[in-house]
Formats: structure tokens, sequence, C-alpha cells
């Protein structure tokens, strides 16, 4: 049963590896004109399938597939007019096309939010192959806010094992160690 739940389709047919001298690409909307292109000259990092209801799928995508980048390795190349952020009020700042809606990147501007610095891009905007494999899976119990229906999650879990995306109903243990360790320094009850 778990081969007919569709996950995402840079994963649905299996994870493919990441090439280990890869530097990076173009990032580009789905508009067939004047297209916006983000250019990162960077690989990325904690690439996984995201089960939250504010990161950009493609259709028929039950998770979305993102992965964050240093903030400086991102730039917007060509068509950054039709770029807007989608809420304001989000701690990532999702930069979307106006056009065809496709979040292009999204980056955290409060410097002392614990991913500041890092930029989250979705890698299959890229035509470029060599982006480094997803290597887990977050927020998955949030699909179900997207309409999953709740029975379903048996086999939505077995599926992401099945293709070695072990699932977290929030981030992996590495990322929450890090919020963890950022938020001890800056309240002093580590040593810097």
């Amino acid at each position: 049963m778990s081969k007919t739940i569709q996950i995402h389709p840079s994963v649905d047919h299996g994870v493919k590896p990441g090439a280990p001298d890869f530097v990076g690409g173009t990032l580009t909307c789905k508009c067939e004109e004047a297209p916006v292109r983000v250019a990162v000259s960077s690989q990325v990092a904690h690439n996984h399938a995201c089960g939250c209801t504010k990161c950009w799928k493609p259709d028929g995508a039950t998770f979305s597939m993102v992965a964050v980048v240093p903030r400086e390795k991102v730039e917007v190349r060509e068509n950054g007019d039709k770029l807007a952020v989608v809420d304001a009020g989000a701690t990532i700042q999702r930069h979307a096309c106006k056009a065809c809606g496709v979040h292009m990147y999204g980056r955290i501007e409060n410097s002392s939010h614990p991913f500041y610095g890092l930029d989250f891009i979705h890698p299959e905007l890229s035509a470029e192959a060599g982006w480094a494999e997803p290597e887990f899976s977050a927020f998955v119990s949030s699909v179900i806010e997207s309409g999953v229906e709740p029975e379903n999650m048996g086999a939505i879990r077995a599926r992401l094992t099945e293709l070695g995306l072990t699932p977290y109903d929030c981030l992996s243990p590495a990322l929450m160690d890090a919020i963890a360790t950022h938020v001890a320094r800056a309240s002093g009850a580590l040593a810097r």
C-alpha cells in the first residue's frame, strides 16, 4: 500500500543521492514568461520533506521539499520585481512569485532566531542535479491540517520510513538540539 502514497514528486520514485562536489544552481519559478530566477551558490543543508501548511508544495504533493543555505549565497538574478512576502507576520519571510505563487526563498529577519543567516529554498526548482538528498521529514502530523485524512497517517509514516525520511512531528533531533543550544546560550544557561 505504501507505494501508492504520494509524498513529493522528487522522492516518490526513490531518494536520489546528492553530489559531494555540488556548488549550487538556479531556482526558477513556474512562470512561462519572465520567470523569477534566484542563484544559489552553495550546496544545501538539512534538506527534508516538510508537512507544514506554510511551505510551498507542487501540485499533487503531500509534503514540500525544503532545505537551507547561507543567506549570502542567495541572489535574485531575474524578475525580482515579481516577488512579494507571503505573510509578513511569519517567522520565515517567504518570498513568492506574485504571478505563479511559487516560493523562491524564505528568510528569517530576526537576528536572535536560531536559524538567522539561513535562507530556506526548494531545491526542486532547479534544473541542476546534485543537490543534497533529503534526510528526514518534519511536521508530519501537520499534513492533517492541509486536508489529509488522519487514518492515512500510518501509511504516510510507513512510506516516509521506507524512503529513509525518518518522520518527526517537529524538526530532526540535530536541528532541535541546535535550537535548544541557541536558546540556552542566549539565556546564559550555557557558556557561549
